[in-house]
């Protein structure tokens, strides 16, 4: 397809639009290496760690890392569909997206290999068999199926199926509950200082990935408002093997390691999963102008 004009030589970039104050702060706050950072602690730490709390830390090590994994593997066709219609502030921010989730897959998978299994054929080092049926088909079904059907359908509909499993869900719901199980347990025990930076710098890439996700949604509900029952529909039909990620996790133990209780972080999703849908709730028949604002007021959100 040949282009015709080009939006920097005719209309210019809107700098206020918030997909560009967003990649404002990737440019300045999603430079970090994952190989600057400091495992030394960590490899101590987790030589006293118990054969159980091994046992969880790898079990969400492999949800993360294969998480991760996947949405650098399957993100291409969100962007390709924003390209399409010519919405350059918004594709110049998703670009930001394809690097920073390669680099998370990249960190995750080097505290891997130099804290849990120093050598790379470490016996146990195939962590799929922690893949249980909820997390499969969110990561191995319907993450791929979501974002690949905008290949060939990028309408409203499919780019609202995709923000929902990718944003929403994948990250609003299950990577959120994943950083607060990291903590929970690593904080208050003063535990792998390198893990917790690493976790920190990727939650803030991944409060901007939300914030565009938030933001998108909005929009499309504001531009096609007959597709608030498709939006409504994907929330409700991905939520519970979201949940059933976190139970699937807690039913592994008779005694969870690091204390940790499974009403707690079911309670966090829930939260999150609310929060999210009443912002978008309030994006129906709303303007454009009014999406942009409240977008602008809550990007860190």
């Amino acid at each position: 397809m040949s282009h015709t004009s080009f939006t920097t030589t005719t209309r210019g970039l809107n700098r206020e639009l918030p997909p560009m104050r967003l990649y404002e702060k990737a440019k300045k706050l999603g430079i970090w290496n994952p190989s600057d950072i400091d495992l030394t602690k960590d490899k101590q730490d987790w030589a006293g760690f118990t054969d159980e709390e091994k046992d969880l830390c790898l079990l969400l090590l492999s949800m993360f890392v294969a998480g991760e994994e996947a949405v650098t593997l399957d993100l291409l066709p969100l962007i390709q569909a924003i390209a399409q219609e010519g919405r350059l502030e918004e594709e110049m921010y998703l670009t930001t997206f394809l690097f920073e989730e390669a680099k998370h897959t990249d960190f995750f998978r080097r505290f891997m290999d130099e804290v849990a299994f120093p050598s790379p054929l470490g016996q146990g080092s195939d962590l799929s068999r922690y893949h249980g049926d909820n997390y499969r088909q969110l990561f191995y079904e319907s993450l791929p199926d979501a974002l690949n059907a905008l290949r060939s359908d990028p309408s409203p509909a499919s780019q609202i199926r995709a923000s929902v499993t990718y944003n929403m869900v994948v990250e609003g719901v299950l990577a959120e509950t994943g950083y607060q199980a990291f903590f929970t347990m690593l904080e208050r025990n003063d535990l792998c200082p390198g893990l917790r930076k690493g976790i920190g710098l990727l939650k803030q890439d991944e409060s901007r990935h939300i914030a565009y996700g938030v933001y998108l949604l909005s929009r499309l509900i504001a531009e096609h408002p007959q597709e608030w029952d498709n939006l409504q529909m994907q929330m409700n039909t991905l939520l519970p093997s979201a949940i059933g990620v976190i139970g699937d996790a807690f039913a592994r133990y008779e005694v969870v390691p690091f204390g940790l209780k499974e009403e707690d972080f079911i309670n966090y999703a829930m939260t999150q999963f609310s929060k999210r849908f009443e912002r978008l709730e309030k994006a129906r028949g709303v303007s454009l102008d009014e999406i942009n604002r409240v977008a602008r007021e809550n990007e860190d959100s």
